[in-house]
């Protein structure tokens, strides 16, 4: 895990930092003069070379220090907190949505292997996986929110808004995320169950005259769980960065949103410590999947 958070932070520094555009030029907009451009650069610590930028970048991160934002004024930390509600129950309630889709369907979807129902749900899991999130979002604003009006088209709720009207707000994005989400999930499921079906215990338990609910669930998809687990995590962490293009779409003032104004604004830290946060919660979500499968399996020792 700290070879690979090594590594981000590594390539994302130079990434930003060899990206077209500077940010001095950006805030002090076009009519501004090299003089003060220089001047600014030299205020805001991006007169080094990158070499000692990187150097001074990394002695922060090892205090806990993401840096300053450079428009924002604060802390790239509280800039983050600020914006992580709606992003963390977004990803929550789309991981949900994708669960609570994905997993009964694709576990029928191998108990009547080369059904009709089979073929309608791979056939749709695939349409699905290819279907762009912001692309299912603008179509479900303009049914739900435009035509119904059943939901707000955007936002968060206002300053007052109470929890519940705040989560009001979080239904359509999650929806959009949860149904693409759940393709791949879908498709792992039904893979994952196909192979076991057919095992030898799961004929044993049959046999022995079980109820066929018992042998699928207990039995055969206990058995399943590990790649499922492995691909459930990999979804969660996916849809914290998926987000991004989301939360635009929607005017959700998470996380998604904050990354895309720093990226057009040059705001290197804030882009720096929004995508070491994400990455590091993507090897985490990685890391507590290898854990839960000593629950799963009691043949897998570490």
């Amino acid at each position: 895990m700290i070879v690979v958070m090594a590594l981000v932070v590594t390539i994302v520094f130079v990434i930003v930092r060899v990206t077209p555009g500077d940010p001095a030029a950006v805030m002090l907009g076009p009519d501004a003069s090299a003089a003060d451009i220089a001047a600014l650069r030299t205020k805001l610590g991006l007169d080094g070379s990158i070499v000692e930028q990187f150097g001074r970048y990394v002695l922060d991160l090892i205090k806990g220090d993401l840096g300053q934002s450079i428009f924002l004024g604060e802390p790239v930390t509280s800039a983050l907190a600020q914006r992580a509600e709606p992003t963390f129950f977004l990803t929550v309630f789309s991981l949900i949505i994708a669960t609570l889709i994905a997993l009964p369907v694709g576990i029928l979807s191998a108990y009547t292997r080369g059904s009709i129902f089979d073929q309608a749900a791979t056939t749709v899991a695939m349409f699905a996986a290819s279907v762009p999130s912001f692309w299912l979002g603008l179509l479900l604003i303009q049914f739900f929110a435009v035509r119904l009006g059943w939901f707000d088209t955007s936002g968060y709720g206002g300053p007052g808004a109470s929890f519940a009207d705040r989560l009001a707000h979080l239904v359509l994005p999650a929806l959009a995320l949860g149904l693409v989400s759940s393709a791949l999930i879908t498709r792992f499921t039904r893979a994952a169950m196909l192979d076991v079906l057919n095992d030898d215990y799961v004929r044993t338990a049959r046999s022995k005259g079980m109820s066929e609910w018992r042998v699928v669930l207990k039995h055969a998809f206990k058995n399943a769980l590990i790649p499922i687990l492995t691909v459930i995590g990999l979804t969660a962490a996916l849809l914290v960065s998926g987000a991004v293009v989301t939360e635009t779409v929607f005017g959700l003032p998470g996380v998604g949103s904050l990354v895309v104004s720093a990226v057009l604004r040059r705001d290197y830290p804030v882009i720096q410590g929004a995508l070491l946060v994400i990455a590091g919660l993507y090897v985490l979500v990685n890391f507590v999947i290898d854990m839960l499968y000593l629950a799963v399996d009691p043949r897998v020792r570490y």
